[in-house]
């Protein structure tokens, strides 16, 4: 398929990621496209006299070349969307761009992907919450996105790198500049283990626009995203609702509810639009992600941050054999009072021992 085509489709104004699919279910390939009559063009739902003429009118060829070789002289990969390296879990989504420029050295179908989105106001609350979050998923094969702005955006792919993560920053403007540019040594970090996304061309600039555009590419990609702390309105929570037009998965980590920059999260959890995690092991359970390795070197970490009482060897030991058990289970087993089994594995849970689960099932974390 000819790149020079492929980049053109998307130089045609009024040509969007929804009409190029039609055109393309319609023409079969991206060379009938330009290669059709007029009348052939005008048959098909949606498309008129204004778009017909200018594809014939070839007048958006100049561009396309002009952009053909900045992405050659930059190594810059012009991802169309019937390509295999393309996005799976984005092609999915009906509003998916038709062409994406990636710059990066990790492949973007990612079996485990996470998108992580906040606040660009980022409390020492949320940063501690990202750290100790992506410090968690360090052994479980996790493949992290987000938007390279400030806050949250930028604390998550610092950690990622930090951590051995690879991570992926979409970007709301083209290739040729870094926004905001105090994060242009990140950025080239990320080259190393990770890429830069963006579905706009260079000399495309930072709009307002262009970031609610950023921000659904950021859903897309992921299997789930997790919102750590954000405001009642702003960027993070667009993203949570494309997410969840989607079908996909939103997570949040509660806050205060005085705090202003907790009260998206808390909403999105109020309302069922997320839900709520305390930390990595809460995700991998939701999406069914093994997590044998980070559960083992955490468990090991918080047994040598706090010393067992014998009441909670006695219940930490049983389940260590059973794997998980029910609460019912453990009463007969301990033959303790109700209210002292309680308040053993409610100091266990908060000591980061016990994991409860749905149904008042226990597990170690």
């Amino acid at each position: 398929m000819n790149e020079l085509e492929k980049i053109a489709l998307t130089k045609i104004k009024g040509i969007g990621p929804k009409i190029s699919r039609t055109l393309l279910a319609y023409c079969g390939s991206v060379e009938s496209i330009f290669s059709s009559s007029k009348k052939q063009l005008l048959s098909i739902p949606g498309i008129g006299n204004t778009i017909v003429n200018i594809i014939h009118s070839k007048s958006y060829l100049q561009e396309a070349e002009k952009e053909l070789a900045f992405i050659e002289k930059h190594h810059i990969s012009a991802i169309w969307i019937e390509d295999d390296a393309y996005p799976k879990k984005l092609k999915k989504c009906e509003d998916a761009p038709i062409l994406l420029y990636y710059k990066g050295s990790v492949p973007l179908n990612q079996q485990r992907t996470v998108s992580i989105v906040g606040t660009r106001n980022a409390t020492n609350y949320g940063k501690k919450i990202c750290e100790d979050f992506i410090f968690q998923l360090k052994e479980s094969n996790i493949h992290i996105v987000s938007g390279l702005a400030y806050g949250i955006d930028i604390h998550a792919h610092k950690q990622a790198l930090k951590n051995s993560i690879s991570t992926v920053a979409v970007l709301g403007h083209g290739l040729d500049q870094i926004y905001p540019s105090a994060h242009r040594e990140i950025a080239l970090r990320m080259l190393e283990n990770g890429g830069l996304l963006t579905e706009f061309p260079s000399g495309t600039n930072p709009e307002r626009a262009h970031f609610p555009m950023r921000n659904r590419i950021i859903a897309g990609l992921a299997d789930v995203t997790v919102v750590i702390e954000a405001a009642q309105k702003g960027g993070a929570l667009i993203t949570a609702e494309i997410a969840n037009s989607y079908n996909r998965d939103v997570c949040a980590f509660p806050g205060a509810i005085d705090q202003e920059y907790s009260a998206g999260c808390n909403y999105l959890i109020k309302t069922n639009r997320a839900h709520l995690i305390r930390h990595a092991d809460d995700l991998c359970y939701l999406m069914n992600w093994d997590t044998t390795k980070s559960v083992k070197n955490t468990t090991q970490l918080n047994l040598l941050q706090s010393e067992l009482s014998k009441d909670e060897t006695k219940i930490y030991l049983y389940i260590k054999e059973k794997e998980h058990a029910s609460i019912d289970d453990i009463v007969l087993f301990c033959d303790w009072p109700q209210s002292k089994l309680a308040v053993t594995l409610l100091e266990m849970e908060m000591k980061g021992i016990l994991l409860s689960l749905p149904g008042k099932i226990y597990r170690l974390i």
